[in-house]
């Protein structure tokens, strides 16, 4: 078994449409699709149910893909309201476990583990060896949800987050995740994202039209965001994840690689789902230098 350039551990999802279909979606999705678009070779390991699995070559075609057979799939229903999304959990699939990570894709250059709904434990950290070469990723954004008996989506705190990121090399979470533990005030978040900022080198925090921050061992600094017409937002984090990591792994200049990445997740967001995920040479007419 070959090894991949970016692995990426977590759930697919079925994202339920309004129109009673859904489309292929998950952070390991949309972070894949991004990182094989970019040139790298790709894998994903993940968990469905058999029906899903049949279909999962035809969504994601050339992406090696290592599955765990559940009597379920993740399935989630999406909403969004003012820039706010409500999001139903409709079925879920069985957790993932380290002796599904194939021996060979343990040394992957590249790992970002991305779970959807608490189906990766602690343990996953410390499963991937730590060179000057690798970089273990994480969006943490599955570690932040909890669901109550009707399947709605609350925050929840990541209660290992302090024990978990002296672990990784980049974190990278949106900044919205955090304002519900900061009762809704901005500062507040901040301050979370500064603390945690002192445990990982790396820590990139996006904001929407904002743009992004890079923590740098709690030096910040941002980056604007390219402004586009919103038609879909799902997804975009994930797009901008593996394009952050795959240009920083590429060349080693975070300050260019979140640049680059808001320039990636841009396009993401002006179609719906992974139609909006770019080309190499669409990147490059957008992509502005980095100012002085």
């Amino acid at each position: 078994m070959s090894i991949p350039d970016f692995l990426t551990v977590g759930h697919v999802a079925r994202d339920l449409q309004p129109d009673g279909y859904f489309s292929l979606g998950g952070t390991v999705t949309y972070a894949a699709l991004t990182a094989q678009r970019l040139g790298l070779s790709t894998a994903i390991v993940t968990s469905a149910d058999t029906e899903l699995q049949a279909a999962l070559p035809n969504y994601l075609p050339h992406i090696a893909l290592h599955l765990r057979t559940s009597a379920n799939s993740t399935t989630f229903a999406n909403s969004y309201h003012e820039g706010f999304r409500t999001q139903y959990l409709h079925a879920r699939s069985d957790d993932l476990t380290p002796v599904d990570i194939p021996v060979a894709w343990q040394r992957s250059p590249v790992v970002l583990l991305g779970p959807l709904a608490q189906e990766l434990g602690p343990e996953f950290v410390t499963l991937f060896p730590r060179t000057h070469e690798n970089l273990l990723a994480a969006t943490p954004q599955g570690w932040l949800r909890r669901w109550d008996a009707d399947g709605r989506v609350w925050p929840t705190p990541w209660k290992e987050a302090e024990q978990l990121l002296p672990y990784l090399d980049v974190l990278i979470l949106s900044h919205d995740d955090l304002l519900p533990f900061a009762g809704g005030n901005r500062s507040e978040a901040d301050a979370i994202l500064m603390r945690w900022s002192q445990l990982v080198p790396l820590l990139i925090a996006t904001d929407g039209r904002h743009g992004a921050t890079l923590f740098r061992y709690g030096t910040t600094t941002r980056f604007p965001a390219y402004p586009v017409t919103e038609v879909d937002p799902t997804g975009a984090g994930d797009v901008f994840a593996a394009a952050f990591l795959t240009h920083f792994w590429q060349h080693k200049e975070p300050a260019a690689a979140v640049n680059f990445a808001n320039c990636v997740a841009s396009f993401s967001i002006e179609q719906p789902g992974v139609q909006g995920i770019p080309t190499p040479a669409m990147i490059a007419q957008r992509l502005r230098p980095l100012a002085p």
